[in-house]
């Protein structure tokens, strides 16, 4: 009987081993289809589609086509599965043979239905479906669409395992229109050309005496100074870290130290009047025997350093001028932002950052290390936090870990997952404190929290089976019992927001905090600000593209909002708050929690707390929280109103950190054209030159020198007082930038850009006058011709000087694409960043050329061109002309 009962089992583990066996050879042959991504029509609603009866936010959708290719015998089995990501919501599959499922965030499914018959051997097999909005840029498509069946391991569909997103996506060619009448300028190589004519070219030797960023004053005198021999560098006003920074940046740039010329230092405040007597402010003296630099404090001697290094030559004798300069920072909030919640960017990709940042007097380098998609930060006592929030793989239960996002696909081994120990943490922040910079960090609440609220799931399960419920529950971030249905702006349901009327969110809050500033203080950089997000806590579903069925209105897209709750709507403790009278209403939760929250900060000595302005927006001003003082990032795009927005916020006693989406947010694209990256909800482009001519100050300035999303003019004005904002802030998310050579592209030379406006207050910036109006191209208030002057300067200085340091230091910095035109026959080319050098081809890429602009080749034909770094090891993105 026994040998019976074992031979019965033998077979049935026989028969599991040959099913799993099968269903991973089913997901190994369906990862070797090649698949293709084509998108149709982005005005589907124009041409025959109901994009409103499919529930489309603004009644906008778009058509694409999903290619399946089967390379080998026909395949008939129902019983798989393909992932995929996509940020764009499917509405609907016009192929009864299959059916899209939205699972969390982008994460989607493609099943067969019960009416597939199978894909047919070596033949493809489309699948048109229909998004919600449009995909305008290539990175709107997302990479690693991945097969499973059953239990099987799951497997990347092999030619969508890149970030080269051309080897799957197919040109979107006129696709790059949002609407039929979009304004925008497609930047081909011509449009290019035309938009660079402007800027006059001037050589190297013009560019003597200049400084990044500009000085307040400078008097440049004839001789030069050659630090050949190297320098000595007396630098007992810095502290020890500070000095060795100096040293590095002196040698990165071939400059050799301990001998030479003399390089003399020293703090004294007392040299300083109103208004130069501020923090980082320096006076820089080069003389043919020594340089002196004079500084207000520590940052000034550091930042007059930063001068002095600025004006070394990329390449050849390492010549400088002398020269007088006295300087002053214009805003004393200076900053660059980074997400590393959405996908991770290394420890190496931060301390560059941080270097770069120092070389151009940036002073605030804002952390975004928490979001839905990823917890990034080790906390001691936490480590679901990092053992699950840090890590994204095919787990549809997020015991082990959050599902997959972004393109990360199916595994762990790519910068899906990640986080910074604590002790990379103190690294960090000493590394920047060196540099003169203050870490600020973010932890995302009480939306784009679904890594703490999963994480803390999975260490609530852990403790309940082990017995300990009051543990258990000390740090839960959700209310067991909420059943609101909501869904948050990158689609993830109630996980996404962490439950702001629980005892426990405060307990987590607080232990977080105490925790970053134990880091802070190990690091010898105590923590004044704590950044508390608080953006975005609503339901995306109602907003005001969106109608009810029962009476909708026209040019909205139809939905059953009765099934639609705000967050937290449903949660029985968040209803307690409510008939204790302790909050208004759901919709003031997020604000009411920014100002408990502000309470723990201000337990824990840190003087200021930060948030982006949406957050604080049901608080009656900045004297309801507890900290001395509040700063939020203001992050309205101005031609929808942000030019007058940000005066409500200044005059509500608020410290206004401007951080336009349509200036400053680096993970836009470059320019318009399709082949570019990047999000572009708030501008379809944000280029160096835009950024330059930004007038951070007098916000509706910028009205007569840009357009808006549609490339439309706008006017701009308010009647309101503005006090001046703190400061000013670019900020790069994470999104669709997945890897630390992608986020160098979009940062620099940017960055250069930002820290620019925000160091030096150009002569063509107006000051603001309430009630005045600009008009588009109407109005004539700015000076345009000082504009394109001051750009023309500035640009060769990247183009001649810059970017050739951003080699030395190892830096991926995008490469503008050149203009070009051919005029009877001779080619011509030119680049938005002087001094560049560009490249052609005659021969479809086979040889290229050097472009001499003194002698312009005849040609024929289809020419390529790109531009080459200068130190040749790189090149940019290739465009042709005929």
């Amino acid at each position: 009987m026994k040998r019976l009962q074992r031979s019965v089992l033998a077979l049935a583990l026989a028969g599991l081993m040959s099913s799993a066996w099968a269903d991973q050879e089913l997901a190994n042959k369906l990862s070797q289809f090649t698949l293709n991504y084509a998108v149709q029509d982005n005005h589907a609603q124009q041409h025959g589609v109901d994009c409103a009866a499919l529930g489309a936010d603004w009644a906008a959708c778009s058509k694409a086509v999903i290619t399946l290719t089967n390379h080998g015998d026909a395949l008939t089995d129902r019983n798989w599965t393909i992932w995929f990501h996509s940020i764009r919501q499917i509405l609907k599959v016009e192929n009864e043979q299959f059916k899209v499922t939205h699972i969390m965030g982008d994460l989607h499914k493609l099943e067969p239905t019960d009416k597939f018959t199978g894909f047919p051997a070596n033949q493809a097999v489309t699948i048109p479906i229909i998004n919600e909005y449009w995909q305008l840029f290539i990175t709107d498509v997302l990479p690693r669409w991945y097969v499973t069946s059953d239990d099987s391991r799951p497997v990347i569909i092999a030619n969508t395992d890149t970030e080269d997103l051309a080897r799957f996506v197919s040109p979107l060619g006129e696709q790059w229109r949002r609407t039929p009448d979009d304004k925008n300028v497609l930047m081909t190589a011509e449009a290019r050309y035309n938009k660079n004519s402007d800027v006059a070219l001037p050589d190297a030797a013009a560019l003597r005496g200049e400084i990044v960023p500009t000085p307040k004053t400078v008097t440049v005198h004839a001789e030069n100074v050659d630090l050949s021999r190297g320098v000595v560098l007396d630098l007992a006003s810095l502290s020890p870290a500070s000095r060795e920074a100096v040293a590095s940046r002196f040698a990165q740039l071939g400059v050799k130290t301990g001998q030479g010329y003399p390089v003399n230092t020293l703090v004294a405040p007392d040299d300083f009047q109103k208004p130069e007597a501020v923090s980082g402010a320096y006076r820089l003296q080069i003389k043919p025997q020594e340089t002196i630099v004079t500084g207000y404090d520590a940052a000034g001697v550091f930042y007059g350093l930063q001068s002095l290094l600025s004006l070394l030559p990329a390449q050849g004798k390492p010549q400088i001028a002398t020269l007088e300069a006295s300087d002053a920072p214009r805003f004393s909030w200076r900053a660059i932002h980074l997400d590393v919640g959405r996908n991770f960017h290394s420890k190496a990709a931060v301390l560059r950052l941080l270097d770069q940042m120092a070389a151009y007097k940036l002073n605030k380098f804002h952390f975004h290390l928490s979001d839905d998609e990823g917890w990034r930060l080790e906390i001691p006592g936490l480590p679901e936090l990092t053992e699950t929030g840090a890590k994204r793989c095919h787990d549809l239960t997020e015991k082990r870990c959050l599902l997959p996002q972004l393109g990360s696909g199916p595994e762990s081994n790519n910068n899906g997952s990640g986080y910074f120990t604590r002790a990379d943490y103190i690294e960090i922040v000493k590394y920047a404190a060196a540099r003169h910079i203050e870490v600020i960090p973010e932890i995302d609440m009480p939306a784009h929290a679904r890594a703490a609220v999963v994480s803390m799931e999975a260490r609530y399960a852990r403790l309940m089976e082990a017995g300990k419920a009051q543990e258990a529950n000390h740090y839960r971030l959700l209310d067991p019992a909420d059943t609101s249905n909501t869904t948050g702006v990158q689609y993830y349901d109630r996980t996404g927001y962490l439950n702001p009327c629980l005892a426990s969110s405060r307990n987590f809050v607080d232990k977080v905090i105490s925790e970053v500033q134990l880091m802070h203080k190990e690091a010898g950089q105590p923590l004044t600000v704590w950044h508390a997000g608080g953006d975005e806590a609503k339901n995306i579903y109602l907003g005001t593209g969106y109608t009810d069925k029962s009476h909708p209105e026209e040019g909205k897209g139809i939905i059953d909002l009765s099934k639609q709750n705000k967050p937290w709507e449903k949660s029985p403790a968040c209803k307690k708050l409510l008939e204790r009278g302790e909050v208004a209403d759901v919709e003031h939760l997020s604000s009411y929690f920014g100002i408990e929250i502000s309470k723990l900060v201000n337990a824990h000595g840190i003087s200021v707390m930060q948030a982006w302005q949406d957050g604080l927006k049901d608080a009656k001003d900045a004297s309801a929280f507890s900290t001395r003082q509040v700063n939020v990032n203001f992050w309205d795009t101005l031609f929808w109103g942000g030019f007058d927005t940000a005066n409500d916020w200044a005059n509500k006693g608020f410290r206004v950190i401007v951080s336009n989406p349509d200036y400053l947010y680096l993970d836009f694209p470059y320019e318009v054209n399709p082949a570019e990256s990047g999000y572009y909800w708030g501008t379809r482009f944000s280029d160096e030159r835009k950024i330059f001519s930004f007038a951070p100050d007098n916000l509706p300035q910028n009205a007569e020198t840009s357009v808006d999303r549609d490339g439309n003019t706008f006017s701009a004005k308010s009647d309101k007082s503005w006090p001046g904002a703190l400061g000013l802030s670019a900020q790069l998310w994470s999104e669709v930038v997945r890897t630390d050579k992608q986020m160098e592209y979009m940062i620099y030379p940017r960055l250069i850009v930002v820290a620019e406006r925000a160091w030096h207050r150009a002569a063509w910036e107006q000051d603001y006058q309430a009630g005045r109006e600009y008009k588009g191209q109407e109005t004539q208030w700015v000076d345009k011709k000082a504009l394109v002057s001051d750009w023309a300067r500035f640009a060769s200085l990247i183009g001649h000087r810059e970017l050739a340091k951003l080699d030395k230091a190892g830096i991926q910095y995008r490469l503008p694409v050149p203009g070009a035109r051919v005029e009877k026959g001779i080619l011509e080319i030119n680049t938005s960043l002087p001094g560049l050098a560009a490249e052609y081809s005659t021969d479809n890429g086979k040889n290229w050329l050097r472009y001499d602009n003194k002698a312009r080749p005849q040609v024929e034909g289809e020419v390529l061109i790109r531009a080459v770094s200068p130190d040749g090891q790189r090149y940019s993105r290739v465009d042709s002309v005929k």
